[in-house]
């Protein structure tokens, strides 16, 4: 068997690429065992190296590791898989630091963005008319569900090498098309580096506080209570808050505080929308529900979950940052996802205190300020902005004073308040319904605010409509860079479908060209501090989370904001308007703000 593995790996030598596909026992590749590892060479020749079957003649997965390691890690061959992230950390864990990876999944995210999704089974059937062997034909489904250890080596075999085939007769074509479509310097410089930064970032970890989140959620549990015995009391009954079912008869049965809506399916319709609705009429019990609902979803998904994925090995953990799950390439993150804590409420920030720093170690954020809207006025080519930016003014007083006409040292904080829900409602196609809400102003005053503001900032109007037209023309826009984001109904026949598409299709230029400039600044950061002690944790969004010794904190601080903020000079893309960056210090995340 060691000469069989000998020759597909000669192979590779000669070809200079070789397709690498794991199959493990987990999802999670931190806690992931090997089961087996499948190769490919040639388009039609694949195998499978079976070491760690329950049932069944396996290799001795340690010999296996060691022949592999070499090839692996040779800089001069290319390693082909789809979602390598995942193979990468799984062989990293056993010692194997694999080089020169190529992403079939990431190959098609630049090619087709918002067009489907990038799994194998939808790639091969789309682009190779094939229909691939299903993992639940494997290990079933429910209660009947087995571990992939379990499964039959000859079936593991059948499985394992038809997924590095496809992946290989993907890559080819991939390969040919990044080029066609001039989207190759995408994938090459945005993507691929990504890969192995995001993967050391998720095997780092960071620290989580398990006591101080088990004292929140007793905090929630209490709030929890207060607020329902504050519903029932409004209700005059108790019931089942979470059941929509018994909250819309107590909203529109019991309580008539809303004409009778429904959803398509005929059920009550008690959406966030619609409570939000209720509660910007006035209504009370509303506000409550929703205030409710918040607290719950912390206390689920943050407090009480969170401990669930502290890694008992590092007592950190280790998010998984998914790169194609977006249409604008901005991150995503999950198994837990660190992207959607709540910033504004203060039970979130209570959340990001229990995100602290090593011993002998202190955290350090950097965060992107008002990046969006930079960009917009760089997009859009926005005078007044730009000049503003340029100056350091501060936008949001700027534009309270050119839409509602007071001059700029009489701005108080009320208009300044709606002023930025314009600005960074306009970057979302924000409607003057959905402003009226946010503001709590009639519709009229609301669609009088918007006139005004593209009154004082007509290019923004101009960006706006030369991009749905573009968008209708060709199916997608481009961010600055250029990669596509494809809107799929921006030309749908329902009013509703249009209008929702034709606001995607206005924001993503915007934040696609943000997430490609916190990409280059990872990747430049990456490089600096790749031999020293700080370490790069966590992306959300605009910002960046670094771990660093404290005695370098003052020198690491001006060094991450120089490289962040030098972006803006890249060879790919000159803005006119500066880039800044907020630099906060210490021992936990929520006092970063």
């Amino acid at each position: 068997m060691k000469n069989e593995i000998d020759k597909w790996l000669k192979e590779a030598e000669e070809n200079g690429e070789i397709v690498i596909d794991t199959e493990t026992t987990s999802l999670n590749p931190h806690l992931a065992d090997l089961v087996g590892i499948s190769l490919s060479t040639k388009i039609g020749r694949a195998c499978y190296i079976p070491i760690g079957h329950k049932n069944g003649q396996c290799l001795n997965q340690e010999k296996v590791i060691k022949r592999l390691k070499p090839i692996l890690e040779d800089k001069s061959i290319k390693k082909i898989g789809q979602n390598i992230k995942f193979d990468f950390i799984v062989l990293r864990n056993r010692g194997i630091k694999m080089n020169s990876m190529e992403d079939t999944m990431l190959m098609s995210y630049v090619l087709d963005a918002g067009k489907n999704r990038h799994n194998m089974d939808t790639l091969s059937e789309i682009h190779l008319n094939h229909k691939t062997i299903a993992f639940k034909d494997l290990v079933g489904s429910g209660k009947k569900e087995i571990n992939f250890s379990e499964v039959e080596i000859n079936k593991a075999m059948l499985y394992a090498a038809e997924d590095a085939d496809i992946t290989y007769r993907l890559y080819k074509i991939f390969q040919k098309n990044l080029k066609l479509e001039k989207l190759i310097n995408i994938y090459e410089l945005f993507e691929k580096p990504l890969i192995e930064i995001l993967a050391n970032m998720e095997i780092i970890g960071i620290k989580v506080d398990s006591n101080f989140l088990e004292n929140l959620s007793i905090k929630f549990d209490k709030k929890i209570k207060n607020l329902e015995s504050e519903i029932y009391k409004l209700a005059n009954k108790e019931f089942n808050i979470a059941s929509p079912k018994q909250l819309g008869a107590i909203i529109y049965n019991d309580l008539k505080i809303a004409v009778l809506k429904r959803t398509k399916k005929g059920s009550f319709a008690t959406s966030a929308s619609v409570l939000e609705d209720l509660t910007f009429k006035g209504h009370k019990f509303p506000k409550l529900i929703l205030d409710w609902r918040q607290v719950s979803k912390l206390k689920n998904t943050y407090s009480d979950s969170l401990r669930e994925h502290i890694n008992p090995k590092t007592n950190r953990v280790h998010t998984s940052f998914l790169l194609a799950a977006t249409t604008t390439g901005r991150l995503a993150s999950s198994d837990p996802n660190l992207q959607n804590i709540p910033i504004k409420s203060e039970d979130g920030k209570e959340i990001r205190k229990a995100f602290i720093a090593e011993k002998g170690f202190t955290l350090i954020s950097a965060d992107y300020n008002q990046i969006e809207m930079r960009i917009l006025a760089d997009l859009a080519d926005v005078k007044e902005l730009k000049k503003a930016f340029k100056k350091n003014e501060d936008i949001h007083s700027l534009t309270a004073s050119q839409v509602f006409n007071v001059d700029i040292n009489e701005v108080n904080q009320d208009i300044r308040r709606k002023a930025k829900a314009i600005n960074f409602g306009i970057i979302y196609g924000i409607s003057q319904y959905g402003l009226a809400k946010q503001i709590m102003v009639s519709n009229n005053e609301a669609e009088s605010f918007l006139n005004s503001y593209f009154l004082k900032f007509p290019e923004i109007k101009d960006y706006m409509n030369k991009t749905i037209k573009f968008c209708r023309r060709t199916g997608y826009v481009n961010n600055i860079f250029g990669r596509r984001s494809y809107i799929s109904g921006i030309n749908d026949k329902n009013y509703n479908v249009r209008n929702f598409q034709e606001r995607a299709a206005i924001n993503a230029p915007i934040q696609g060209s943000a997430s490609e400039i916190m990409r280059l600044a990872m990747i430049r950061l990456n490089k600096k501090i790749k031999n020293m002690k700080i370490k790069m944790l966590l992306q959300i969004h605009d910002e960046l989370i670094f771990e660093a010794p404290n005695n370098e904190v003052k020198n690491l601080c001006k060094l991450i904001q120089e490289e962040m903020i030098s972006v803006k000079d890249s060879d790919l893309h000159s803005f006119a308007t500066p880039l800044t960056v907020d630099i906060n210090t210490g021992d936990n995340w929520g006092i970063l703000h």
